[in-house]
């Protein structure tokens, strides 16, 4: 058997294999997790996906930065392109091939990874590409870490949301979402929205970009300095590590709404919902119409009200304390079987800033697209939301801030007031120069509400256009990460 160390007595196991009929010392240092035979040198935790037995051979699929060798994988845990790659180690005895297969088994059961997803593929999204994107990027991997996975293609909207509100949490270990933004949304909505609530947000969740808005993928892999691709997302998901997330609860009446991205109301949401009618551009629609709307400017008249994070308590003018208490705010959920928000103390909405408004936009990530830094401060689970907000400004200055969202540079302007609130009430009113017409909130790419006279305003919505409380729970989801990260 040669001189095999069991990982109990020492932290190197070591012995002799073939490796394309050539006979070469291997050795595996558990305390380190690092597998060694002649020039190869494998990272378990950060390059290894999975381990197979066949005959007398163990089979390692792994990753390596682009070699020259292997089946190419787009983008890579570096930022440069990495492949898969395959070893044969074939042990010289059964003993030696039974103490290495299940030493390296327990290794890599030991860094919690997940045996089990439920992924969702959302076809309709963006290119229309996530299905060709999870073929070619996101299955091959998942196979080669031996993850065992149910696939459920999207068929209409809030079908994701259906889903989860039934799943079997317990059958599974994490649910991707192989989409933009969207699905993801559905399925906090879905999660939170069922009697187990409590348990079933706890589920880890997965983004592979594959949509028109990928602003949580881009900020989760941007946070430790990795392009947004589909397999650098579906490598972070494979390790296993996990990253608590903070969900903001939307509530009007007896209507809730759980965000995970953003709210914008104002010339953000104007450009993102109106350019809609011209979708035949591509994403140049946006560029096109942002110049529309910044130079037929509309100012909304409205007040926001907010409890501001330490250290912004200046922010705002004094406002007076809502003759509403947290009984009538909380009564209308007594119905609701689901998550109901975090309580609302009306008389800690001690701050207020009137209008008019040129544009209101909150975020609980840095990133509202791939190539939009919204709010460069935010951080996915310190329990606030960042305020970017627009008072007025003139319109080439406007112009020009709108060019510095790919790098964050507009919350530098003294035309933006940025900072962090707790809660928040937004009371959304007119435009400026035409009292007949309301605006547009959108809240995570979708239309939460639609006033009169706006883009498509005979459409049904979820909420109407009127005062609306938000309030964070702060590290409430869980989401897959490429490392721990604030």
């Amino acid at each position: 058997m040669g001189n095999t160390k069991p990982i109990t007595a020492a932290p190197v196991l070591s012995d002799r294999v073939r490796v394309n009929g050539v006979e070469t010392p291997v050795t595996f240092t558990a305390e380190e997790g690092i597998l060694r035979w002649r020039e190869n040198c494998l990272s378990i935790e950060k390059e290894v996906l999975g381990i197979t037995v066949e005959g007398s051979k163990i089979k390692i699929r792994a990753i390596k930065e682009n070699d020259g060798g292997g089946i190419i994988c787009c983008g890579g845990n570096t930022g440069g392109t990495v492949r898969r790659r395959s070893y044969n180690l074939e042990m010289l005895s059964e003993d030696s091939l039974r103490i290495w297969s299940q030493k390296l088994h327990e290794f890599i059961d030991s860094l919690g990874r997940p045996k089990r997803l439920f992924v969702f593929v959302n076809p309709y999204g963006g290119k229309r590409s996530a299905s060709k994107i999870f073929i070619d990027s996101v299955k091959p991997l998942l196979d080669d870490a031996n993850i065992d996975y149910t696939v459920q293609e999207t068929k209409y909207q809030l079908h994701a949301k259906e889903v989860a509100k039934s799943l079997d949490i317990l059958r599974y270990d994490g649910v991707v979402c192989v989409s933009g933004d969207g699905i993801l949304v559905e399925v906090v909505n879905g999660l939170l929205e069922r009697e187990d609530w409590d348990s079933a947000i706890k589920m880890p969740l997965g983004v592979v970009p594959a949509g028109t808005g990928n602003g949580m993928a881009k900020s989760l892999l941007d946070a430790v300095g990795l392009p947004c691709t589909a397999s650098n997302a579906t490598l972070a998901i494979i390790r296993g590590h996990k990253q608590s997330l903070d969900v903001a609860t939307i509530t009007q009446g007896q209507n809730r709404f759980f965000s995970v991205l953003m709210l914008a109301w104002g010339l953000i949401a104007d450009i993102d919902i109106e350019s809609e009618k011209y979708r035949w551009m591509g994403s140049a629609r946006i560029d096109y119409y942002a110049i529309q709307r910044i130079f037929r400017l509309r100012r909304y008249n409205g007040c926001i009200k907010f409890v501001a994070a330490p250290g912004y308590e200046t922010f705002g003018e004094p406002a007076d304390p809502e003759g509403e208490t947290i009984s009538e705010v909380k009564s209308s959920f007594a119905q609701h079987k689901g998550y109901c928000g975090p309580a609302l103390q009306m008389k800690d909405f001690n701050r207020k800033i009137e209008g008019p408004f040129v544009s209101v936009w909150l975020h609980n990530v840095p990133w509202g697209g791939e190539d939009t830094l919204a709010a460069p401060d935010a951080k996915f689970s310190d329990g606030y939301l960042d305020l970017v907000m627009i008072k007025d400004c003139p319109k080439l200055t406007l112009l020009s801030l709108m060019t510095e969202l790919s790098k964050g540079g507009h919350v530098k302007s003294p035309h933006v007031l940025y900072f962090k609130v707790k809660a928040f009430v937004l009371e959304p009113g007119t435009q400026l120069d035409d009292g007949s017409k309301e605006g547009i909130i959108d809240v995570d790419g979708e239309v939460l509400a639609r006033g009169k006279g706006t883009y498509k305003s005979n459409y049904k919505t979820l909420m109407t256009y009127d005062k609306l409380y938000i309030k964070v729970n702060q590290g409430l989801a869980t989401v897959f990460s490429p490392s721990t990260i604030s």
